[in-house]
């Protein structure tokens, strides 16, 4: 299953919310949407699941129109804040969904187990935390053994510990052959658990490709944290001019084209002990594109 964008445009009423977005996520990949708030992904999702059509560009879903029942029968969506009745278990939940999508309600133990939802399958969604009733989300949208799953912040409010649980979970799935494409706020897992990534800014993609690719394209210099040996900060600072102190390390910012040579160059010092290299982050990547749109 591939989902295929191509020069996708998106007007409402002459405010452009998308603008030539072209982007196509293959069997098995996780690509991430990431954007201030208004930046168009909510739209582009919206697209994808045939809620809205676009203005212009083409738009694919298994080879299929999106919202053509083809396309819907493949694809899932988990939105940020799902809401369940309280007074139904986790499997009363999942079991009506079923009987709507026509499946055996057979299915409902096996949905919720995948989740890691098989203990509290029959207590009342109104005792579940939020992280519970996103894996009920989950189940629900895994109905079907879908191919595509669209997840809008899926994360969201979800303490470390569920996080990093969720994020096996969709692991997993991907590793089944799902393709999968979620927008978040939260930098850091993101960065950790996709394979590629599409910036938006004010409708406009201003960067996509792996992480290695986005660090390639906005060439920010590499943060080198220096672990001086025993007595010896004040002498390798002296070698170090350009370096800055920070509480028994120092810091040196280095242009990525300087980076080996500057490498060859510290560790032959007699005064250090150890250093690490911080490759600019998808943060820094993120806040360096955003300004930059800002800017134009």
């Amino acid at each position: 299953m591939t989902l295929t964008l191509s020069q996708l445009t998106k007007r409402f009423d002459g405010v452009v919310a998308l603008n030539g977005v072209s982007l196509r996520v293959e069997p098995g990949e996780r690509v991430a949407l990431l954007g201030h708030n208004g930046a168009g992904k909510s739209t582009l999702m919206k697209i994808v699941l045939g809620l809205i059509p676009p203005t212009s560009g083409e738009i694919r879903v298994a080879g299929a129109v999106p919202g053509s029942p083809s396309a819907r029968r493949v694809t899932a969506y988990l939105p940020e804040n799902v809401a369940f009745h309280p007074a139904l278990t986790g499997h009363e939940m999942i079991t009506h969904y079923l009987r709507l999508r026509g499946r055996p309600v057979a299915e409902a133990a096996g949905l919720l187990g995948r989740v890691g939802l098989s203990d509290a399958a029959d207590r009342r969604i109104g005792t579940y935390s939020k992280g519970m009733r996103q894996r009920v989300g989950l189940a629900q949208a895994l109905i079907g053994q879908p191919q595509l799953l669209v997840l809008d912040e899926p994360t969201s409010g979800l303490d470390p510990v569920s996080r990093r649980e969720f994020y096996s979970i969709l692991d997993n799935l991907a590793a089944e052959g799902a393709a999968i494409l979620l927008s978040s706020h939260a930098l850091t897992e993101v960065e950790a658990r996709t394979d590629r990534i599409l910036i938006l800014s004010r409708g406009n993609p201003v960067a996509h490709g792996t992480l290695a690719d986005l660090r390639a394209g906005a060439n920010l210099p590499v943060t080198l944290v220096l672990t001086p040996r025993n007595g010896a900060i004040s002498a390798l600072a002296t070698a170090l001019p350009d370096a800055r102190p920070d509480g028994r390390f120092l810091i040196l910012t280095v242009p990525q084209g300087d980076k080996l040579a500057t490498l060859a160059r510290i560790t032959a010092l007699p005064q250090l002990a150890d250093l690490d290299v911080l490759p600019p982050s998808l943060e820094d990547i993120y806040a360096h594109h955003s300004a930059q749109e800002v800017a134009a």
